[in-house]
């Protein structure tokens, strides 16, 4: 009986039942003229019955199914689909599978370990290896979900072994990873032997398929180059010079090769885990190889989103990395930020018109809020962050121009004073949440509402016309607050803490506890700032303590119910792990957007103090720096020295600082070498000092507003 007959029969419902009829009557089992088989239709189609009968006629063709794991050509999902029917036959079968699935792992990591290989092919191909292997041992049969870590703490039970063939490529990576760390504590500049090393296996067999486990070689079994045979020095130290340049550039390609074998190392780790939790052992390999994955991170940092997800999903090890993160531009982390918030999503326009008439968000024009809140609050999620469609009742218009409109008329609804959620701050430009929001009786659910729409516009890149107190985009970004952030409610109060802080309180007399009183629920009651403050009295020794703590009650504890009810409605959107990319500054700027700055009205609107006039030359140099500066970096520089991006109606003359109208002012500091500008954000005062050249002006000032130098001088 020809093959056509059952490939045909296979594209019809009852194709198991159809095939086994017709294998048992001696059908044959052929390509067609195409060389498709029966087994790529099935698996191409997710047919994982009919899989299962080819198998029980041809067992040969089991291996042939995990073989084609590496065939990009065949969706993820399908393979997925068939590998789970057939693990869950039996627990021999299950464990058959995976077993299979992690030799061939194995096998495609020792050659991406193997720089003669084609890194994008061999990486692709053991991810999704790794991600379906991970898939196949979270399903399988009456799959245990204690969260234990079967294989990596220890158990001997037989699902721990399916995990035995990866071993050997764990082991291959540690000891890529200690070679590393061994030849940079050598040399900082990287030794010559590991160029050696890397390069002569580059030079080793091209034919990536032929490729044996690779395994990397010991330290110190390399010819020394520096004294070769007849050498002069001046060559000897010519030929080092040159290898530790070649070393920078091979250590930069073997890092990402290296990442991505540590990548599927997490998600092996990740899937005996229960959800939300990282592997202890995974744990302790970061902080064993702490140093050399620095140094990948330093080198490449955007190997972080390409495959250090582990560091966005767990709190503990990202805080290791944060610093290089931050380091980077901020329009780099802007790309990553979006790259892997929308990462798994359909590809989309990201507003556009939905096919189901149920997912078009219609509100009323006339009660826009309460309306928006509850279309918002009753939409899928998952379809709100692909594309949003809002359409006003009794209005035909739709599309991204009414979206805008959309997310602008609620910018300015949700810092109405009749909804009593956001107050003005002291300089009455921007918004705190109000602590007596309790008075709208629904202020908690509309605090969520606002963390939607604020979520929902960062989502898909729309602006608000919005902005919050520097201390509120710290409590999103979870960045504790300080006492120069209580200016923004009571600049007197901020400055009785600053004098506080700069003046012995030893023998004033002031009586100070750790209680203060406060407003609560409309009455003014005396607070404790710690267990038993009422009779625990403030110090020379404990006054940073104090200060800080009445910091918390002002600006956190006093609004906190809104703050977290806020948050709940951003997280649904925006996660956590991403936000915290950016600092307070930044934040701002994702969501209320760049500014246009004059910088003729800037400079017409400058004061110079401690010994700066006009004409100064560094003065010159400052200005003419700002100039060529880009816009983003003039933000930067305004929001350093004033704590705002925004410019007030009427220009710079109306810069507000702590108590009133307060011009931008630069004052003369002393040049030591390497000192970076400071600034005090109270007063609008730039410390500029006294740079030799506009060269070292502008990359100091540069440094000093890329790297978030608030609080520090010296980099």
């Amino acid at each position: 009986m020809s093959i056509f007959v059952i490939m045909k029969a296979l594209q019809h419902h009852g194709q198991r039942d159809t095939a086994q009829i017709l294998l048992l009557r001696g059908a044959k089992y052929l390509p067609d003229k195409n060389g498709v088989t029966p087994l790529d239709l099935c698996v191409q189609g997710g047919y994982g019955e009919t899989c299962e009968v080819l198998i029980q006629y041809h067992p040969r063709l089991f291996q042939t199914i995990i073989q084609m794991t590496q065939n990009e050509d065949l969706r993820e999902n399908m393979l997925r689909q068939v590998l789970e029917h057939l693990s869950q036959q039996s627990e021999s079968q299950y464990l058959k599978i995976l077993t299979s699935l992690a030799e061939v792992a194995t096998t495609n990591g020792h050659k991406l370990l193997s720089l003669s290989s084609n890194y994008d092919a061999q990486m692709k191909s053991l991810l999704r290896i790794v991600r379906i292997f991970c898939h196949v041992f979270r399903i399988g049969p009456s799959s245990p979900s204690n969260g234990i870590d079967m294989g990596y703490n220890g158990n001997k039970t037989p699902r721990s072994q399916v995990f035995k063939p990866l071993e050997l490529l764990w082991h291959s990576l540690d000891e890529w990873l200690v070679l590393i760390a061994t030849e940079l504590m050598k040399n900082k500049k990287n030794s010559t032997d590991i160029t050696s090393i890397l390069l002569k296996q580059k030079g080793q067999d091209k034919d990536a398929a032929s490729i044996p486990p690779f395994e990397p070689p010991r330290s110190g079994s390399c010819e020394n180059l520096s004294t070769g045979t007849g050498e002069s020095k001046p060559d000897a130290l010519a030929r080092k010079q040159e290898a530790s340049a070649d070393c920078q550039d091979v250590i930069s390609m073997t890092a990402n090769r290296l990442s991505a074998v540590i990548q599927a190392f997490y998600m092996c780790c990740s899937c005996q885990m229960p959800q939300g939790m990282t592997s202890p052992r995974f744990i302790e390999f970061v902080c064993k190889h702490d140093e050399v994955l620095k140094c990948f991170v330093n080198r490449n940092p955007k190997i972080i989103f390409d495959h250090f997800h582990f560091l966005l999903e767990c709190p503990e090890l990202m805080s290791r990395f944060m610093h290089i993160i931050k380091a980077q531009p901020f329009k780099d982390r802007c790309e990553w930020f979006y790259e892997h918030l929308h990462s798994g999503q359909p590809d989309s326009d990201m507003v556009h018109r939905p096919v189901n008439e149920n997912d078009i968000l219609l509100v009323h024009r006339d009660s826009i809020f309460r309306s928006s809140c509850e279309v918002v609050s009753k939409a899928n999620c998952a379809k709100l962050k692909q594309g949003i469609a809002v359409r006003f009742h009794g209005e035909e218009g739709m599309g991204q121009g009414v979206v805008r409109e959309w997310f602008d008329i609620l910018s300015n609804e949700i810092v109405n004073p009749d909804y009593a959620l956001f107050t003005q701050s002291a300089d009455g430009t921007t918004f705190q949440p109000n602590s007596n929001s309790y008075v709208n009786p629904d202020h908690l659910n509309y605090f969520r509402f606002a963390g939607q729409i604020l979520g929902l516009a960062l989502n898909h890149r729309q602006l608000v016309n919005i902005y919050f107190t520097r201390s509120f985009y710290k409590h999103i970004l979870g960045i504790p607050v300080n006492y120069q952030d209580v200016a923004s409610i009571d600049p007197e109060y901020a400055k009785n803490l600053q004098w506080i802080l700069d003046n012995d309180i030893s023998d004033l007399g002031l009586e100070l506890t750790f209680s203060v009183e406060t407003d609560v629920f409309g009455a003014m009651e005396e607070v404790p700032l710690k267990p038993g403050g009422g009779s625990i009295l403030v110090t020379q020794n404990n006054k940073a303590e104090y200060v800080q703590l009445v910091t918390e009650l002002r600006m956190t504890r006093a609004i906190q119910p809104q703050i977290n009810a806020f948050l709940q409605g951003f997280h649904m959107f925006i996660p956590p792990s991403l936000i915290q990319l950016f600092d307070e500054y930044e934040l701002e700027l994702l969501l209320s957007g760049m500014p246009e700055i004059d910088v003729s009205d800037w400079i017409k609107n400058t004061e110079y103090t401690s010994g700066y006039e006009r004409e100064d030359p560094v003065i010159q140099w400052f200005w003419e720096v700002v100039e060529d500066i880009t816009q983003e970096e003039r933000v930067l520089l305004l929001q350093f020295v004033t704590g705002s991006s925004r410019v007030p109606h009427g220009g710079f003359a109306n810069i507000m600082g702590g108590s009133g109208l307060q011009n931008f002012t630069i004052a003369a500091v002393p040049y030591t070498p390497n000192l970076l500008p400071t600034s005090s954000t109270c007063i609008n005062m730039l410390k500029l000092p006294e740079y030799p050249s506009k060269e070292i002006l502008k990359d100091r000032l540069l440094v000093a507003l890329h790297c978030g130098s608030y609080g520090y001088t010296m980099a």
